[in-house]
């Protein structure tokens, strides 16, 4: 009986890390751990380790690795026993309105902590997120407690912080990851959990992605669940994204049939395959760019895309708008052959 003890006790652990999403069970854990942006991270190693670590906002496209580094650098910083006296952070799902700036934040900030020496790190994630009043508040707190806290801003766009913030931090800028960069981390989590993927699958992985990591761990994620393989097509559908055989066969219709047979057939395929015309407009803009149309063409075709992407984006119907579409390439088709 002694001996099956230790047994029980060990089995919770595995069965924890199995059940999470592979976006935090995968998560760096340590700055080595990051894959990207080496510059910034052997910046930010030096200021720790030369204990001179400024104010940081950290800004760029989600699931570069913003939230990532920093919390990174807080564990390297302190202890796990110090992390949650030392450590404050909040998201933007808290309310961080100015009463928050001026009762937590404030506390927080402006009490030290005995027996420890070195600074506090207050962690504001989704600041762009913060009112104009908090933002206001929060420039006064970060000047006046800097002697014992460092603030970490982080943000998707970097003109909704205010400029008097922007002036008190030292500024990163995460761009989004590359395919080399986000391939072999893929390929490390399809070994852990041995994923059944083929090439056309990781490459279409990392196309619809475009850059943003934890988009594609969860599109791999899903995918293996939902199919079990790995492939160009089960990625697409998964997603809802037109393949690339469908926005061909679109083009070929419209450009190559009446406007009712055009109409009905991409209806029929938008039906079937679950399609948003705005997904179809986005590749099929792609396309218009790779195909030898003359350039006066080109320019009207390009004109009246964005016109109906501009109209989607309001909230109109995707039947009319698809008429329109339509109607732009049977028009460019006249032309072209006016012109021949």
């Amino acid at each position: 009986m002694e001996t099956s003890v230790p047994q029980e006790q060990q089995q919770p652990a595995p069965t924890k890390s199995r059940n999470l999403p592979w976006v935090e069970k995968y998560r760096p854990q340590t700055l080595g751990d990051l894959i990207s942006h080496q510059d910034i991270l052997s910046t930010i190693q030096k200021f720790i380790s030369e204990d001179r670590l400024p104010h940081l906002l950290l800004y760029g496209p989600p699931g570069t690795g913003k939230t990532s580094t920093i919390l990174a650098c807080a564990k390297q910083l302190y202890k796990d026993k110090e992390f949650g006296s030392m450590v404050l952070e909040l998201n933007a799902s808290d309310d961080r309105g100015i009463d928050i700036v001026r009762g937590p934040v404030l506390s927080f900030a402006s009490t030290r902590t005995i027996f420890k020496k070195g600074f506090k790190l207050v962690i504001l994630d989704e600041a762009d997120a913060m009112t104009q009043d908090a933002q206001n508040a929060l420039r006064r707190v970060i000047e006046k407690f800097t002697e014992n806290t460092r603030f970490c801003l982080i943000c998707n766009y970097l003109s909704k912080i205010i400029p008097a913030l922007q002036s008190r931090c030292t500024r990163f800028r995460f761009g989004p990851l590359t395919p080399e960069l986000m391939v072999p981390r893929l390929e490390h989590v399809v070994r852990e959990e041995r994923v059944d993927i083929s090439e056309d699958g990781m490459k279409a992985l990392v196309t619809l992605s475009s850059g943003d990591m934890r988009r594609a761990l969860n599109i791999l994620q899903s995918t293996n669940m939902a199919f079990g393989k790995v492939t160009e097509e089960t990625v697409y559908t998964c997603t809802g994204h037109p393949l690339k055989s469908d926005i061909s066969n679109i083009l070929d219709w419209m450009l190559n049939e009446d406007f009712t047979t055009a109409y009905r057939n991409i209806m029929a395929l938008k039906t079937l395959k679950g399609l948003a015309l705005q997904d179809i407009l986005t590749e099929i803009h792609l396309f218009v760019h790779r195909v030898d149309f003359p350039s006066s063409v080109r320019v009207q075709l390009l004109t009246k895309m964005a016109d109906i992407e501009y109209r989607l984006s309001l909230g109109t119907n995707e039947k009319i708008q698809l008429s329109s579409l339509i109607a732009a390439f049977q028009v460019t088709r006249d032309l072209i052959v006016s012109q021949a």
